[in-house]
């Protein structure tokens, strides 16, 4: 594999892009290009697409939760990404109350509430430089989200799911790969936080091994 291979890791809600140092190491050590950007956190989301659209086009995206969801947003729009691999996004309507828990625990608690409630125990509040202002912001654009199948034929985009997730996950991302067309994963040993427990193991076992194929060792 050669350095032209590019990934974008796409953060989430109170989180900062340190948190995917254990996933773009991995990446790295195979050959990629890592970019882990910064969003906007506007609330808007044409311009958070609008900011990742041209990082994502061409490259292996990986986003959790709410990069998740814009994974999906920018499948939808045709950006033409080499593939997604989506874990736990949002999905509107298909699974109302999803996101109830992190919205009660937001009210009374802020951002640690939030932050411990939607990411589990090893989240803590230096993951993320975001303040209320933000995270209600962006809260309250993920709430509002609803997926629709690709306008298109998009490269191949593969939701995640974690082994120790909660049924609601399961059904929500078995419930948004049905609509859009998707493939659907369980990856094991994590739960929503799939970034924190550096399980993407699996999925860039699967990256090296596809280009391996396409490119083999010279005798």
């Amino acid at each position: 594999m050669t350095s032209r291979h590019r990934a974008v890791l796409v953060c989430g809600v109170a989180v900062d892009p340190p948190v995917w140092a254990s996933t773009a190491d991995a990446l790295t050590a195979i050959g990629y290009d890592v970019t882990v950007p910064m969003r906007p956190r506007s609330g808007c989301l044409d311009t958070e697409v609008e900011f990742l659209a041209p990082l994502c086009d061409g490259a292996v995206v990986f986003g959790v939760s709410g990069g998740a969801t814009l994974g999906v947003e920018l499948a939808a729009r045709g950006v033409e990404m080499a593939a997604a691999f989506l874990h736990e996004p949002a999905a509107g309507s298909l699974a109302p109350g999803l996101l109830d828990p992190v919205v009660e625990a937001f009210r009374e608690r802020g951002v640690q509430g939030f932050g411990q409630t939607l990411y589990g125990p090893g989240w803590r509040a230096a993951m993320t430089t975001a303040d209320e202002a933000s995270v209600a912001r962006e809260l309250a654009m993920f709430r509002s989200f609803e997926p629709r199948p690709p306008f298109a034929e998009v490269s191949p985009v593969t939701l995640t799911v974690g082994e120790r997730s909660p049924a609601a996950r399961y059904a929500s991302v078995d419930a948004v790969a049905a609509l859009c067309g998707f493939d659907r994963r369980v990856l094991p040993g994590t739960a929503h936080a799939a970034h924190l427990d550096n399980a993407f193991g699996s999925l860039i076992s699967d990256l090296r091994h596809r280009s391996d194929q396409h490119h083999p060792a010279q005798g």
